[in-house]
């Protein structure tokens, strides 16, 4: 528990299914979507969890982005396809609308890159200097493979280097960099203690306890960790990094997101 440094950060809406790969000549820059390839999070005594990504924590702000006129590039460790958490598959999720949950659903499959998403050490390799943006949203599977992956410290720092916008939901941007983190001294948001302790235990989502908590991690990584209230949508926007608690937080995340980069784009 100890040797993670972890950054972490759901209603969903979606219509069409837009799913294109690379920027065309409309588009206003590429996005880097970086997700998971962990199926299973490992828990406290031997116990495991059936994970992915969440749901609307993935389709809200990458509807958003996409809306804008920014594209999305998809990418994780192992370059397969991720899965999803089956528990955000849930219209409690989208303010109990059924529509939106499978509206949010097909959106999400239009998008061939999500299938075959780029592997991030080709990312790291090439360089992140076509990338306008970085996008990762959360789920619990990013505690299992993302916080080990060197490649993503070293597209995280690319991206901190240059001061690009980098928007971050729940449990997601999860690294553990040697060569030093690089949001020491941010004031950020992450899925809380008090969240997580509600879905531990038998009979509760989980079933069994995590092998440590991302907002404690955190602040001992150094950030200046700003929670809120459960379950309470809650946005902090330090520099280039704009951070959301947890799944209600997906709208504000996007609109904070998509609001750093047209700041960006107009400059």
């Amino acid at each position: 528990m100890n040797r993670f440094k972890i950054s972490s950060l759901v209603l969903a809406l979606g219509i069409a299914a837009v799913a294109p790969t690379v920027a065309s000549a409309q588009s206003r820059g590429k996005v880097l979507v970086v997700l998971s390839s962990a199926h299973t999070l490992d828990l406290r005594d031997g116990k495991t969890y059936k994970t992915g990504y969440y749901l609307n924590e993935l389709a809200t702000p990458l509807k958003q982005i996409v809306d804008a006129g920014y594209t999305p590039v998809f990418a994780n460790p192992k370059g397969d396809t991720p899965s999803m958490d089956e528990n955000s598959n849930n219209k409690m999720f989208f303010g109990g609308d059924d529509a939106k949950r499978e509206d949010a659903v097909k959106f999400v499959d239009g998008f061939a890159g999500i299938k075959h998403p780029m592997k991030l050490a080709t990312v790291a390799a090439k360089g992140t200097q076509g990338y306008v943006g970085l996008f990762m949203p959360g789920g619990h599977a990013p505690m299992q493979d993302l916080l080990k992956d060197r490649n993503l410290g070293k597209i995280l720092v690319s991206f901190h280097d240059t001061g690009r916008p980098t928007g971050i939901i729940c449990h997601a941007s999860i690294d553990k960099l040697k060569q030093g983190w690089p949001y020491a001294g941010y004031k950020l948001t992450v899925f809380s203690n008090a969240e997580e302790k509600q879905l531990e235990g038998e009979g509760k989502p989980l079933g069994g306890q995590v092998q440590f908590y991302t907002d404690e991690a955190l602040a001992k990584a150094g950030a200046d960790v700003q929670i809120a209230e459960p379950w309470k949508s809650n946005v902090v926007v330090d520099r280039e990094l704009i951070t959301g608690q947890q799944p209600f937080s997906d709208h504000a995340l996007g609109d904070a997101l998509v609001a750093k980069l047209n700041q960006q784009a107009s400059k």
